[in-house]
């Protein structure tokens, strides 16, 4: 099984928005190959290259003490993984790519819609151009490979998992660090429990309409509790919610349809 899925048109997109504006960032649940993706556009940029996990604790730290000093001495281009761990930095961001002597390009990756980070002042409106990456497409994959995407998802770890079991062995993982960590650094209080109840349970309602009342009685509890569930899922890139589409543009988000992500 091949062990590598080229991006092209990913990796096409990140390079006209980095040639466009001061700032391009990733968007994408976690583990969809949005740091594979970067590296790979770091190893072809033609000037020096640093990279910020904000995965890495003393990483965190030295943007937490004297960010912008930090960012301002750096050239060539600046990655910085799980940007939604330090939302600040948006702000430190801001002055930084209005200075007309500014030597970096800045390229971030987010596994958080900006709409579930909280604490987000200010924004790159206007300096930041935002490229989407989901899990493997057909065209991706090719069309031969149309069964195996459909059942194992876009995830590239679980695509190419060597067996069945080794799918099944990923997928429980990822599950539970998904629910009981990553979703916590959200800010969310929600029992991992509850939401992997719910979550399973949207596999049942997928490509149907939305009812928050149906879902609340089958958990026991209201149909606000429901929505916020939905509303982390989406905001973690877990699920997508589809506007209804109507003739009259008043009544378009009066309803929504589930669509699983990856």
């Amino acid at each position: 099984m091949q062990r590598y899925i080229a991006r092209p048109d990913l990796l096409g997109a990140i390079g006209t928005g980095l040639s466009e504006a001061p700032v391009v960032t990733l968007l994408g649940a976690r583990q969809v190959g949005k740091t594979t993706l970067a590296r790979q556009v770091a190893a072809s940029w033609p000037g020096p290259c640093t990279v910020f996990d904000l995965e890495v604790a003393a990483t965190r730290a030295a943007l937490s003490t004297t960010p912008e000093r930090v960012l301002r001495g750096v050239e060539g281009l600046v990655v910085i993984d799980e940007v939604q761990r330090r939302p600040e930095l948006l702000e430190v961001l801001r002055p930084i790519c209005d200075d007309p002597d500014r030597r970096a390009s800045f390229l971030l990756l987010g596994s958080a819609s900006w709409d579930l980070i909280k604490g987000v002042s200010e924004t790159l409106a206007g300096r930041m151009l935002f490229v989407d990456v989901g899990g493997f497409s057909l065209a991706e994959v090719g069309g031969e490979h149309q069964d195996r995407l459909w059942m194992r998802g876009g995830f590239p770890r679980a695509w190419l998992a060597p067996s069945g079991a080794a799918w099944t062995r990923w997928m429980q993982s990822f599950t539970r660090t998904f629910l009981e960590r990553d979703i916590r650094g959200f800010g969310s209080t929600v029992a991992p429990e509850a939401l992997g109840r719910f979550w399973s349970m949207l596999a049942h309602v997928h490509g149907q309409t939305w009812n928050a009342s149906e879902l609340a009685r089958s958990l026991a509890v209201s149909a606000k509790a429901v929505n916020h569930y939905r509303d982390l899922l989406a905001g973690a890139f877990m699920v997508r919610v589809l506007p209804p589409w109507f003739e009259n543009v008043g009544k378009r988000g009066a309803g929504a349809c589930l669509r699983r992500c990856a």
